[in-house]
């Protein structure tokens, strides 16, 4: 792929982002950006370094010298690669904590904006079209039924022996939406020249194909 190309997918939570944009990294042999995996590093550092989000001050310093990148599908930390590190519920809390920071969102924006200026990549999150990446060439906006994202994400809990109600993950999902589409800074919005993909009874495979024929047109 000669040229950069900048490929945004937004939606809400359980739409199946994620799963999609790493199937395309892949096809297109670009780089997948987790944009939520960047704050999970962020919660990791903290917690590493002992700094108290509330504390203004050493964040400021820690974000100052914090650099994240991706390649081949590695998550990159001030140059170590640190994949599972970031993968347990004390990381996700702390990311949660991290993400309400406008500080910590304004860093990773920005390290996000430089990535896609210097090479092609697919990035899913909430506002990534409008606005971490307002002219990227590609934009979607995923959705699905929130009784299909409950499912699937029910789905997925019970197959890491997590035990939880259908109702309960459903409940969450309807909160999850309304602080994401409520929320003051960069809500949830599609894009106005996003495209709409609504996912509810498609496979990955469908969707996959679909996006990939969307962006070869």
């Amino acid at each position: 792929m000669d040229k950069i190309i900048r490929i945004a997918i937004d939606g809400p939570s359980g739409a199946g982002k994620s799963t999609i944009a790493k199937a395309v990294a892949k096809e297109l042999g670009i780089d997948y950006i987790d944009t939520g995996a960047m704050y999970r590093a962020v919660g990791y550092k903290t917690i590493s370094q002992n700094i108290d989000p509330q504390d203004a001050a050493a964040m400021g310093t820690m974000l100052d010298h914090t650099e994240i990148d991706f390649s081949q599908g590695n998550i990159i930390l001030d140059g170590r690669i640190i994949n599972e590190e970031i993968r347990t519920d004390a990381i996700a809390k702390r990311a949660s904590q991290c993400s309400a920071l406008p500080a910590v969102r304004e860093k990773l924006v920005q390290l996000q904006r430089q990535m896609g200026q210097t090479k092609s990549v697919i990035m899913d999150g909430r506002d990534i079209g409008n606005n971490v990446l307002p002219d990227a060439e590609h934009k979607f906006f995923m959705t699905a039924s929130a009784e299909e994202r409950a499912q699937r994400r029910y789905e997925e809990l019970a197959a890491k022996g997590q035990n939880v109600s259908y109702e309960q993950v459903l409940s969450d999902i309807q909160q999850r939406d309304h602080s994401d589409m409520t929320r003051e800074l960069n809500p949830l919005r599609k894009a106005p020249d996003a495209t709409e993909v609504d996912t509810t009874g498609m496979g990955i495979e469908a969707v996959t194909d679909y996006i990939l024929k969307e962006i070869k047109k």
